[in-house]
Formats: structure tokens, sequence, C-alpha cells
């Protein structure tokens, strides 16, 4: 990847607590509950935020892992927004204006039954996840739409995976216009322990209407006939629940059109993967790095800075009040790629402060330097950190990260935690952030004041 320079710098006189110049600059509804967030300003004060996103479109605030944004031919700036659970599918908003967001699009999912929580842009093309709560039922898998026109999406392909052992999709990445890369279980496979169903799939969607796959990887062991011995369980839950945090599947896997011959896989309790995907029909493992155990396992995503040789890899906290502490995002240093070594992680406020404060504390979702109008660094790095809220980090020195800044509104109304739940997170090329909290809060529009 060839090294671009940092766009922004934090102004000297900005303390930590100082996120954006005004702080928030949009926050309300459509997918949320038009509550009005609070917003830290230069001297610590609370003070109302300017630009509440205000809509009739109240009561859906869950939103998933999945946010992208797309330029229209005319200049148009739309959001894409993935909900978290149902009766939402997906939401378009309009954010050309970002202090005066307005919903265009919002879709409904089939059934009950499932959830899309994630989603991808390329070009004018959406995929969407499709990932059901109960093992065969349909639909689930990948739906691509046409979105030239943001006010109304055109289906224009399906690929399913559904069958007696898959959930459908989980997770998926879709930045070249050419290939998915996702967690997902399929027909054919068929897992040792029910919650090691999703495995990498690649899908080739350039016939979007004949979407196939390609390549696979799995961890070894994990398939039923495997030669491999079954993983040992890091932190043993029931099989009987699907929505476990035991596990060793596929969560996300990330893959650069700068470096098209390389995945990098985080694989929940398996850990960290970087695979040679050259010949996609045959990916095979370059190197691994696990911290679990001791560590209580999770990991989500593996960010490459490849001008750099480092990873950034974060561990997702998956429970309330603290019980899986510690869930850190980690630096390794990746310049030997076949030998993957820890150097520093983020540093975290106090758990004694904010693992009894109430719902999830710990890593989560990053900005993850996506090609298209995006934030790109490979020293800034900006993370969701659930009720920690949205926090920014100098890694210019990876042997000791510095937290530059913190955005950390209160509880949304009619959550089912107390606290905010900050879930995903997109940064544009101008620096507008947008946030999304896991259950009531919806999105969240800042600036950063760099």
């Amino acid at each position: 990847m060839g090294k671009k320079k940092d766009k922004f710098r934090f102004l000297s006189n900005i303390t930590r607590r100082d996120f954006i110049s005004g702080s928030l600059i949009g926050a309300g509804s459509a997918l949320l509950y038009a509550n009005a967030p609070w917003a830290f300003s230069r001297s610590n004060k609370k003070q109302r935020p300017k630009g509440i996103f205000n809509d009739p479109w109240t009561g859906f605030g869950g939103v998933g892992e999945g946010m992208a944004l797309q330029v229209t031919k005319n200049g148009k700036r739309v959001l894409w927004i993935a909900h978290e659970g149902p009766p939402k599918n997906f939401t378009g908003v309009d954010v050309t204006d970002p202090r005066k967001p307005k919903i265009i699009c919002q879709t409904e999912l089939p059934h009950e039954k499932m959830r899309s929580n994630s989603l991808e842009l390329s070009g004018d093309i959406l995929a969407v996840a499709y990932q059901v709560y109960e093992l065969g039922i349909e639909p689930a898998g990948v739906e691509l739409f046409d979105v030239s026109d943001p006010s109304s999406p055109v289906s224009i392909g399906f690929h399913s995976t559904s069958g007696p052992h898959s959930r459908g999709v989980h997770c998926l990445w879709f930045v070249d216009g050419e290939y998915i890369h996702m967690a997902s279980g399929a027909p054919d496979f068929t897992p040792r322990h029910p919650r090691d169903d999703q495995f990498y799939q690649i899908i080739d969607a350039r016939k979007p209407s004949k979407m196939e796959e390609i390549g696979r990887w799995w961890y070894p062991g994990t398939r039923e006939g495997d030669e491999a011995d079954p993983p040992e369980r890091i932190n043993p839950d029931p099989s009987t629940d699907l929505r476990g945090g035991d596990a060793f599947r596929l969560h996300n896997a990330n893959i650069y059109p700068s470096n098209p011959d390389r995945a990098y896989l985080g694989y929940i309790d398996g850990g960290a993967f970087i695979l040679d995907i050259s010949d996609k029909s045959n990916p095979t493992v370059i190197s691994s790095w696990s911290p679990h155990n001791p560590y209580p396992g999770f990991t989500h995503t593996v960010m490459p800075l490849f001008d750099r040789g480092l990873l950034v890899v974060t561990d997702e906290c998956i429970k309330d009040d603290g019980e899986d502490w510690p869930k850190l995002t980690w630096i390794v240093d990746a310049r030997n790629e076949e030998k993957l070594v820890p150097i520093s992680t983020l540093p975290m406020p106090p758990l004694e402060e904010f693992g009894s404060k109430g719902g999830r504390f710990g890593s989560h979702n990053l900005h993850e330097n996506r090609p298209g109008p995006s934030f790109f660094s490979e020293e800034i790095i900006i993370g969701a950190f659930f009720n920690a809220g949205i926090r920014v980090y100098d890694i210019k020195n990876p042997y000791q990260p510095e937290l530059l800044a913190f955005f950390i509104p209160p509880g949304p109304k009619n959550s089912r935690v107390s606290t905010i739940q900050m879930n995903e997170i997109y940064v544009d090329e101008n620096g507008i952030v947008y946030a999304g909290d896991r259950w009531a809060g919806g999105l969240y529009i800042m600036e950063m004041d760099i």
C-alpha cells in the first residue's frame, strides 16, 4: 500500500475530552430514538449538541456492524447502515450536509428470525449479509443491491448459504467490486461444534445474478471429517446456545486492493490469521497469532498497516459488566509476516470505573482504512469501545500508543442497558465521524477537530 500522508492533525490546544469543535453535529432518529446526546466542549462542560437529527422514523436505533459511504454521480453523499436486528434490514441516510442528515431509504427484513448485521459498498453495489437465528431457515446468505438510485435499491443477485448446520453470513467485506469475502456457514459444512459453523468464503460477484463460491478456508479440526483434532475450547459455554461466545469461527476478513494476495482474518477464539490468497481456490496459512488463553478470546478484526509492518487486532467484548475483561486492542509487529509479535495495547480507561457502569466495556470495531471516501492513516486509530465510547489513538510510536480524544454520550432512552454502546464507526475523508449505538441510540455524527 502506497503510504499517504495524514490529512489531519490534532490541534495542540485540544484536550483529550475535546473530540470535536462544537462537538456533536448530528444525532437522533430514523434508526433511532430522537434523544439528544450531550457532547463535550473545550471547557469540558456539557452543552446541547447542534443539528439534532430528528425524523419521524423513530424506534429502530440498533446499529449493527455495517456502515458504508456512497458518493453518487451527482455528488450526493449517502451513508448506508446495517441494523443490529429485525425488523429493519438497512437504512440509507443522505449526509451531504452532515448537519442536516435525512433518511431517504429504509428497508424491511423478510421475517423476524433473521438479521442483516453487516453490509459493504463498492461503487453503486451494496452487499448485505443475512444471518438467521435458527439453523436451516431461509433466507441466509448475501444479497446484492443496485443503489445507483439510493432512494430505491434494486436487488440484482442473491447467493444462498442456507443449510442444516448454517446460520448464513455474519460479516462480509466487499471493496473491489469483484469478490466478497465473508464469514458464513454452508449447506455442505458440518461443524463438530455448532458455534464453529461460519468460516472464510470467497464469492465471485462479478456476475451479480450468478454469484458463486470460488474458495474457502476453515480452522483445522472444526469440521466433521477433519484429520486435525478439535481445538481446545477457551471459555466453554453450553453448545445449545448458538450465540455463545465460545467459538472457533470467522468474524472479520480484511482484504485490500493494494495487497490483494493477503487476507487478514479475525477467527474469534482461534486468534488472528494471515492467509495467502494468490490462488483464491486454495487459501493457505502464512502465520497466526493468538493470546487466547490466558486472554479470554474473541478476536474480531485484524487490520494491516502495510507501510509500517503492523497489525491492529481487536478482541471484542461480548459480555456486560466487565465479565469478560480484558478485551483489548493489540498492536502486533508483522514486519516478518511469518512471525507475528505483539508489542503493545491501546490504553483503556479503568475497569473499576467502566466495568460496573452497565453494558459492555472493551474493544470492538475499528475504522478500517477502506478504499473510497474514507479517512486513511497508519498512525491515527479510531475505534468503537461500547460504553467507553468513540476513542482516537496516536500510534506513531507503536510501543507506546497514546489516547488523543474520546466521545462518550449518555446512554440513550429505551436501551436494554444504561450506558452508550458504541458498536460501529466510519470516518470519511473530511474527518466526519459516523458512529452507531448497538441497542437504541442510532446514528451519531461528529467532526474531528484535527
